[in-house]
């Protein structure tokens, strides 16, 4: 890249990225600039966005637009900046069944591997969503060498539920041996928000595997900020669609620097910064 086009690559990025934090290899969580997240990008080990709550199919919104417009950003951004994958952490729908097939053909457009996880508006069976996307409901994969953990907190009935903690500690025992595990999963477990559930097992699972780097919940569209529970981040990516939320529509984007420092900021559905 010659110099005149890494200047402008740096002016956008510059101009883009808003909410930028960082959390050390030390544990501690510090604020850090656009201009010095740049500057580290070859140091970048791993990248992926996180995505939330489209709610395809809701009425008078205009969610065929809103789901073409975030697969279209995050596959522009995707060309300046490498990802690994894309997960869209649950709320894919909004209610009925019959739209999944709809917002599936929409999301295969982007142009790196994705994943998804089922939120409470994800009215659908198991079978239903096996079928759709072919992987069950809890589901492990390896993005880049590094495990994620897809999460199910929902029902076909869209209550509001604890992920299933056997199948998850067998999960995370199976992958003890691994330096860094990342865990998606729609509904926040503790009363941090007006919609979360309180699930203290959760948390103690979790604080018995100190290789879980970061836990990503959808569900409350006000919220794009982090919660830290022990030297854990739960971190939140308000929404991509819908007609509730934060002012702007967008999503996380997450990177895990070589020295296990992890990056993340939110980039909206615009490109730009949104206050």
């Amino acid at each position: 890249m010659s110099n005149k086009s890494e200047q402008n690559s740096r002016r956008s990025f510059i101009k883009q990225v808003s909410f930028a934090s960082i959390l050390l290899a030390s544990g501690k969580l510090n604020s850090i600039s656009a201009a010095a997240l740049f500057d580290q990008k070859d140091k970048v080990a791993l990248r992926f966005v996180v995505a939330s709550d489209s709610h395809y199919g809701q009425p008078n919104t205009a969610y065929q637009a809103m789901m073409d417009k975030v697969v279209d950003q995050i596959n522009l951004f995707h060309l300046t900046h490498p990802l690994d994958a894309t997960v869209i952490n649950g709320d894919l729908i909004h209610n009925e069944s019959m739209y999944l097939a709809q917002a599936k053909q929409r999301i295969d457009r982007l142009t790196m591997p994705w994943y998804v996880t089922r939120g409470n508006h994800d009215m659908v069976s198991p079978e239903f969503w096996n079928k759709t996307w072919g992987y069950p409901l809890n589901h492990e994969i390896t993005v880049n060498g590094y495990p994620f953990i897809l999460l199910d907190s929902s029902n076909e009935k869209g209550e509001y539920l604890s992920p299933d903690l056997v199948w998850l500690k067998e999960s995370l025992e199976g992958l003890k041996k691994q330096k860094q595990v990342f865990i998606f999963v729609h509904i926040p477990q503790a009363k941090w928000t007006k919609n979360g559930i309180d699930t203290p097992a959760f948390f103690e699972l979790l604080a018995k595997y100190p290789n879980i780097k970061a836990v990503f919940h959808g569900h409350e569209h006000d919220q794009d900020g982090v919660k830290m529970q022990g030297k854990i981040p739960f971190y939140f990516d308000a929404h991509i669609g819908g007609n509730w939320g934060t002012a702007y529509k967008g999503f996380r984007v997450v990177e895990l620097m070589q020295d296990g420092s992890l990056a993340t900021y939110m980039l909206n559905n615009e490109g730009g910064i949104q206050k």
